[in-house]
């Protein structure tokens, strides 16, 4: 059967980019074709203002180099956006009519609100800040949003952007000492016109291709263990060390920089400088990247008209549900495995046996959710499936590190394992942090065995914590002799993290 497909073709102006994405079985939109064309449109318009022949001939050979991918592909409907370059562009109507008698394609110039509000839709809808301001910078304009309980509150778009201001301020491809001090004068008095972005300390999202390639410079440099760059977070000392590492360089060495493209060289510092002043501006210590842009913001606008304002209820919970489509996850075993595991973790807290933050509860929830995951690709290593695929798998909603806890607590399997999985991150946790973790991890394997045969046949749990042992008294509403086997099986992680002797007693529930 035909996979159900879209594409959109962004017309920036720097880069012209189509992406074609296709329908999983989980209903979401999965990139699976992504062709990129340097055309540095920008550099085309005239001091009048005018787009030049010249330009047009590039973008209208770029669209047609374009269309025999989407011919291939059989689309017959494809998304065309414009920003910056084109908008700018006092000639728009004859580009209209010439990219339409020309291409298969007909072009929609964005307004300088919906390149900035698709930007946040993008973001609100796949990343897990409530309150941030995002920051789209393209070759021609840079577009700023403040967004408060996931509401759109103000917007504004600069006319500038990574291309443009190399033009304007650099002469050469690396900028001299004189160059940096004027643009960055510049820069901070644009964005001193903006009251809401002053000493907001709300992280800074940066979307589009200048924040991705530094976040791929850092992440290569620090030698990340970690897939993805969607949600990773960097410091203002860690944007400042990117920063003064290309500074550092001549044009050549900063070409064979890893993580950073090749035509984005000559523009990559510019970029850095928004960054930079932009987060002494709203006083923040938070860079963080949002893989999704302008592109999928268009599509959410779309194909979520029947969401409140195109906003998903919950981001992570979409994310899991996704999880479990995508890996054949038996969605009433997992509801249960996660109902015991949050009993028995409530009644170890009641006893004060431990202590829970809700953030716990969540990490519980969730990674009780996704607990044995990796079954779906082996089930005798499922264990360490689980860790890999949760470990390197974008989850939207959810930032790197509480990623990484999950996929440590889901594919628990005894201490060593979970030691050894957690090894390559000791770093970026506490020894008792880990061990809190490590306890969680062993409560959802003990909950997976009291749902062993899949009957949903626990309805409470009751915990009984005193000097010498520990009580669990479980209320099951049909025959539990396999449960029974398979827990006193597994008890004994639990034990060995509590270092107390666990007792079972199964009743039958009224």
């Amino acid at each position: 059967m035909d996979q159900e497909k879209y594409a959109i073709v962004d017309i920036g102006s720097n880069t012209i980019r189509l992406v074609i994405y296709t329908r999983d079985k989980s209903g979401r939109l999965a990139e699976t074709e992504n062709v990129k064309a340097v055309a540095r449109l920008r550099s085309y318009l005239s001091a009048s203002g005018k787009m030049e022949k010249e330009g047009i001939d590039v973008l209208i050979q770029t669209l047609q180099s374009f269309q025999e991918v989407t011919r291939h592909h059989n689309l017959k409907e494809v998304k065309c956006v414009a920003t910056a370059a084109i908008r700018q562009a006092n000639n728009q109507e004859e580009i209209l009519e010439k990219v339409k008698e020309k291409t298969d394609f007909s072009i929609r110039i964005l307004s300088e609100y919906e390149e900035a509000h698709y930007g946040y839709l993008a973001v609100v809808n796949s990343m897990s800040f409530e309150n941030g301001i995002s920051v789209d910078i393209g070759g021609g304009s840079t577009e700023l949003t403040f967004f408060q309980n996931r509401k759109l509150i103000y917007f504004y778009s600069f006319p500038f952007g990574a291309l443009s201001l190399k033009e304007q301020f650099i002469k050469s491809n690396t900028p001299t000492a004189a160059e940096l001090k004027t643009l960055r004068a510049f820069l901070k008095k644009q964005f001193q016109i903006l009251p809401w972005i002053q000493n907001k300390k709300l992280p800074l999202i940066g979307i589009g291709g200048s924040a991705r390639n530094m976040a791929q410079v850092h992440q290569e440099h620090i030698e990340y263990p970690l897939a993805g760059i969607h949600q990773y977070v960097m410091k203002d000392k860690e944007v400042q060390l990117v920063k003064n590492m290309l500074l550092s360089m001549n044009f050549a060495e900063i070409q064979r920089v890893e993580g950073l493209s090749r035509d984005r060289a000559d523009i990559i510092i510019p970029a850095i400088e928004v960054f930079s002043h932009l987060m002494r501006c709203i006083d923040t210590d938070t860079f963080a990247l949002s893989r999704k842009g302008l592109r999928d913001g268009v599509f959410y606008a779309e194909l979520m008209k029947d969401y409140d304002e195109g906003l998903f209820p919950s981001v992570v919970e979409e994310s899991f549900r996704d999880l479990a489509i995508d890996y054949d996850v038996n969605l009433e075993h997992a509801a249960q495995v996660s109902e015991n595991a949050v009993m028995i973790s409530k009644e170890m807290e009641k006893n004060k046996a431990v202590t829970l933050t809700p953030e716990d509860m969540h990490y519980i929830r969730y990674g009780s959710a996704v607990y044995n995951l990796g079954a779906y690709i082996d089930a005798d290593a499922s264990h360490q499936h689980t860790f890999y695929l949760l470990a390197n798998r974008t989850i939207d909603g959810l930032l790197h590190k509480d990623r990484l806890i999950i996929a440590l607590i889901a594919s628990f399997k005894n201490r060593e394992v979970f030691k050894r999985n957690a090894s390559l991150y000791e770093e970026w946790f506490t020894k008792e942090e880990l061990a809190k973790y490590s306890l969680f991890g062993a409560i959802i394997k003990l909950a997976y065995s009291l749902n062993t045969t899949k009957r949903d046949i626990v309805e409470e749990i009751q915990v009984n914590f005193d000097d010498e042992e520990l009580l669990l008294k479980v209320y099951c509403n049909s025959d539990w002799t396999p449960e029974e086997y398979q827990a006193e099986k597994q008890k004994k992680h639990l034990e060995k993290q509590l270092k107390k002797p666990i007792q079972f007693q199964f009743v039958a529930s009224s």
